[in-house]
């Protein structure tokens, strides 16, 4: 007999108060987490907000923001510059003659592109949200329109006017290759390690590829991202993807687990919410919330250090009716801001720091007979008194007790869809433990084993 509890999570206890100035992000002394620094756990839950600096206005700025805050997300990934030619809505240009090393700070307006800047990042801080600078997305240097030189002074600028805030963390690259130009890439990296010291820096690849490959000893580099990609299993077919992990954002996490020096790891960008499968395509299938949890929870449970949602019409600023929409768009982003994923991916969050956090391992030996793969696989992780095992499908699976480090006095199912927690009454506590989850196996019917 199972019986129910649904537990009343307490949002305001998840999320940091308001204030102008935020703790610093830093490594764990194990590399394997961040945390505040201050000592406190800090879960990377992010949105990709790319436009952001470009698309909204001040409002919509704070609308965006304000949303986020209260669904949970603490760091919102942003471009510096989409293009070299980039502008804000009010017209401002970031860049004279669009050369990088030469911004625009001629015009000292309140919506002077780099004003405007300072403003998110300000206006974040207040409400406990950290912000993911990418200086120029990656299709800039890939064509050869920016030098190694031109990207340390710009660099250089970057890092001397905003390392001055304490809740930004600088992401390298833009769905790139780190093989494309990795001249530049390096001049960006190690031109703001020189001039902002405090701030982690990482790099965000193209779909597919980690960091790792190209950066991972680099000294400027402190923590790895991965972006897992939009295809699913059957468009994975390219030759030259680093590995052909298909949806097993998973895999990512475990290679880059095994390298030294020990260092970071999360997907920064998996499949977003509402975008169709592979982008280009609109006819295609469509990821929904569903898909961005399993995302989610094999990035964690495989011993990622965070997670980073994101949804089509939110990540453009999209709205029907206006120019430039991709990927086949179809809604408007202050309607989408409120997408089922982005609304429960603060479970997750409040599963995790609910528990021991700092403790926290990889823990695949403990699910017998693992042999299912793709949707059916199972991701488990544990810590000294605690253990979480992940189905994507709810299909049956199996504990090996004997591989616990503690005796097992509670047992529940926890929704990752609404957060709820489902006691289990009357499970083996020795050998190998079967476990059911409620409801009929189906993608998506996924649930969380904890036992405590």
């Amino acid at each position: 007999m199972k019986k129910i509890v649904t537990i009343t999570w307490m949002l305001a206890a998840m999320i940091v108060h308001a204030q102008s100035t935020l703790p610093v992000i830093k490594i764990t002394a194990n590399k394997r987490f961040f945390q505040t620094a201050d000592g406190k756990p800090f879960f990377w839950l992010g949105d990709t907000g790319w436009l952001l600096f470009s698309k909204c206005n001040r409002q919509e700025v704070l609308q965006y923001l304000d949303t986020r805050r209260q669904q949970g997300f603490n760091v919102v990934q942003v471009m510096v510059l989409h293009s070299l030619g980039a502008t804000n809505v009010y017209g401002d240009t970031a860049l004279l003659n669009k050369n990088i090393a030469a911004p625009d700070t001629t015009n000292n307006s309140e919506h002077n592109y780099w004003n405007n800047i300072d403003f998110v990042i300000q206006e974040g801080a207040k409400r406990g949200i950290y912000i993911g600078l990418v200086p120029l997305w990656g299709g800039n240097i890939k064509d050869g329109k920016v030098t190694a030189g031109q990207a340390a002074v710009y660099a250089k600028f970057l890092a001397q006017r905003y390392g001055k805030y304490s809740n930004i963390i600088w992401i390298n690259g833009g769905d790139i290759k780190g093989g494309d130009a990795p001249d530049v890439w390096n001049a960006i990296g190690n031109t703001i390690k020189k001039y902002d010291t405090r701030h982690l820096v990482t790099f965000h690849p193209r779909g597919r590829n980690s960091s790792s490959e190209w950066f991972h000893k680099a000294s400027w580099l402190d923590f790895n991202m991965f972006q897992s990609g939009h295809k699913d299993y059957a468009q994975d077919t390219s030759s030259s993807e680093q590995n052909h992990f298909g949806e097993d954002n998973w895999k990512f996490v475990q290679a880059d687990y095994k390298l030294l020096p020990p260092k970071p790891t999360m997907d920064g960008e998996p499949s977003y919410e509402n975008i169709p499968h592979g982008l280009h395509d609109s006819m295609q299938a469509r990821w929904t919330a569903a898909d961005v949890r399993r995302y989610a929870y094999w990035d964690i449970f495989a011993g990622g250090a965070g997670f980073t949602y994101g949804e089509n019409a939110v990540m453009q600023f999209h709205t029907m009716g206006a120019k430039g929409g991709s990927f086949g768009v179809n809604a408007n982003w202050k309607e989408t801001i409120h997408a089922p994923g982005a609304e429960q991916m603060i479970f997750l969050k409040q599963l995790l720091l609910s528990l021991p956090y700092f403790e926290r391992i990889p823990a695949q030996q403990i699910i017998a007979d693992n042999t299912k793969d793709r949707y059916d696989y199972i991701l488990a992780t544990s810590g000294k008194q605690y253990a979480m095992a992940y189905t994507y499908t709810g299909r049956n699976f199996s504990i090996d007790i004997s591989k616990l480090h503690f005796k097992i006095a509670k047992a529940s199912w926890f929704n990752p869809r609404n957060g709820s927690i489902t006691v289990i009454d009357g499970f083996k506590k020795t050998g190998i433990a079967v476990f059911d989850p409620p409801g009929e196996p189906a993608n998506g019917n996924d649930w969380v084993l904890l036992l405590q």
